[in-house]
């Protein structure tokens, strides 16, 4: 069996970057610490972490906007979840899905 380029965590590179979005900060900033030296699961990680706070400041601010904050703030959740299941399955698949803005932040984070 081939072994892959030294992963640190053990884990086919594919499913660490999975992985490194399931719970999002956490897992993240977890992956980010673990694996020194594939950069697809750094990427990975990296976009996991900011998509984790863009989601969690998003939410707050809609949260405390009376009446048209509260009316999206249903959306917000819906959109994020989704978005959040998509960066799973691009991730397990072995693409490099980047999003806007936050992948380019993650591209510069792992160099």
């Amino acid at each position: 069996m081939a072994e892959e380029k030294g992963l640190t965590t053990g884990l086919p590179s594919n499913t660490a970057a999975a992985l490194s979005y399931v719970l999002g900060l956490i897992t993240g900033i977890a992956f980010l610490i673990l694996e020194k030296n594939d950069k697809v699961v750094r990427f990975h990680a990296s976009q996991s972490i900011a998509f984790s706070v863009v989601s969690i400041i998003g939410w707050a601010i809609l949260s405390i906007i009376p009446v048209i904050g509260w009316l999206l703030l249903p959306l917000w959740g819906l959109g994020s979840f989704v978005l959040w299941l998509v960066l799973i399955l691009k991730a397990y698949q072995g693409e490099k899905f980047s999003l806007p803005y936050l992948g380019e932040w993650a591209e510069k984070q792992i160099k």
